[in-house]
């Protein structure tokens, strides 16, 4: 069965009803987390458009929080979805079934090295939570490093590792947890006109990253940071491990120093420590060159966390890691009821094929570095626009009120520019601290017109906002 064109489903419920409900009786949390003073309801989506309850059609630049990687309701992965829930939903990893052996077998496939083995799981809060258990086990040290800006989930335990205090409750959350300098070359204390790995660098900082043969000075500096926490916060050697996303998603869009990955990678294991990737928003040939943002960093990461975009939506996540890591948690049991049921087998299988098929990977590079020459203009045209980072399909635009001091945009703007880029059509993210930096992470289908069409409307937009 194969489904095709925009589904109008009856709607049960009034847009008052549904508003009404969530305030009553859906958590608070999930109240706040709503986006615009008129809430979008949404109708329907196909491919990079979503429908509202009016019929109004909106592009998706936000991807349901970089999560629709190859299009809303994609007929083939629909299709595979619809397929095995006729067979069997759920099983639990007790019996045995296809879709998931094939599937690890595909995924594995992808990634460099001896990254072989798949542990399933359904979030990437849970991928992030079995990788500090696998680095413990696995090493026998305690402490773990991450950055501060990261975000890395909301489990008790990787609320901990995530570095950002508007996402911390207060309840013990960071035992064996540190976190080092953030290596923002655009806010940070250190960063060079070169720094990044984007079509876009910094405008107003010169470096010697360009010339032949130096050595990157701004990586140099937070590398020292780095080896500040493991000579004063851990024990001497006994690091259990250190997470880092290859480009921080929630915390803005940040890129590092070209270099920095690779020789935090070499401190971590001179300490005895093992170096987790978290690919939850950069993989799935997001960013373009690579199918996974570390192979650009020039790494091969112990083990690897992802979510998101591996299921187009569906509900799962995974681990990879090495026969040698996973065997070290098998001396206890552990399971997950969830993970790796047959429809996350299948899903994921046509997500892959689909990301193969029709080249995402490819059009994420051609499209998405068409979107940030054309946004990187904006700085000279707009003085709001302080910087514009990413690459592939993971764009951030930072607005400042002054460009020489960095300083946010007053948060009533930013929610005013937020709320008439929703009524021109436009969907997108917010992230950073002070959110002030819009998201762009459309499902990588998205073809040259419509991001032609994003520039027109974020353009127009901005012309009335900037002061």
């Amino acid at each position: 069965m194969r489904l095709t064109g925009i589904l109008l489903a009856k709607q049960v419920l009034s847009r008052e009803e549904i508003l009404k409900i969530r305030a009553t009786h859906l958590h608070p949390n999930v109240t706040k987390a709503t986006y615009y003073k008129n809430p979008l309801v949404v109708r329907n989506a196909s491919m990079q458009w979503i429908y509202d309850t009016t019929g109004k059609k909106y592009l998706d630049f936000f991807g349901g929080i970089v999560t629709v990687g190859v299009g809303h309701c994609h007929p083939k992965v629909n299709e595979a979805l619809i397929n095995q829930i006729n067979k069997i939903w759920h099983t639990t990893s007790i019996y045995m079934t296809e879709p998931i052996h094939e599937y690890a077998l595909k995924l594995t496939s992808t990634l460099p090295g001896n990254l072989k083995v798949l542990y399933p799981v359904n979030s990437g809060s849970e991928a992030n939570d079995l990788a500090i258990m696998m680095a413990r086990a696995h090493t026998g040290n305690f402490d773990i490093i991450a950055l501060r800006n990261g975000y890395h989930g909301m489990s008790p335990l990787t609320m901990g590792l995530t570095g950002l205090s508007t996402w911390k409750q207060i309840a013990p959350n960071s035992s064996g947890i540190h976190h080092a300098m953030n290596p923002d070359v655009y806010k940070g204390l250190w960063g060079g006109a070169n720094c990044r790995d984007s079509p876009v660098q910094v405008d107003d900082r010169s470096c010697t990253c360009a010339v032949p043969g130096s050595t990157c000075e701004a990586a140099n500096h937070y590398l020292k940071q780095l080896e500040e926490v493991l000579m004063y916060s851990v024990p001497q050697k006994k690091v259990g491990g250190f997470f880092i996303e290859s480009i921080q998603g929630v915390g803005a869009v940040v890129q590092y120093p070209k270099t920095y990955v690779k020789k935090a990678f070499e401190l971590i294991r001179q300490n005895g420590g093992i170096c987790i990737s978290d690919e939850v928003q950069t993989g799935f040939g997001r960013t373009g060159d690579n199918m996974w943002h570390f192979e650009d960093h020039g790494v091969i990461p112990d083990i690897v966390t992802m979510a998101k975009s591996i299921g187009n939506g569906f509900p799962m996540a995974a681990v990879i890691t090495t026969p040698e890591i996973a065997k070290s948690l098998s001396a206890v049991n552990h399971i997950n009821t969830f993970g790796g049921n047959p429809m996350a087998g299948a899903v994921g299988l046509a997500v892959l094929e689909v990301i193969e098929e029709e080249k995402l990977q490819q059009n994420a590079k051609k499209v998405g570095t068409h979107l940030l020459t054309e946004l990187g203009k904006f700085r000279s045209e707009f003085r709001m626009v302080g910087d514009v980072r990413g690459k592939g399909l993971m764009i951030g635009i930072e607005l400042v009120d002054n460009r020489e001091t960095r300083h946010q945009l007053p948060l009533d703007k930013i929610n005013n520019i937020f709320e008439d880029l929703k009524e021109a059509g436009l969907l997108v993210g917010r992230g950073g601290y002070f959110g002030n930096c819009f998201r762009l992470t459309p499902p990588l289908c998205i073809k040259m017109e419509d991001a032609d069409m994003a520039l027109d409307k974020f353009r127009q937009v901005f012309s009335r906002h900037d002061a």
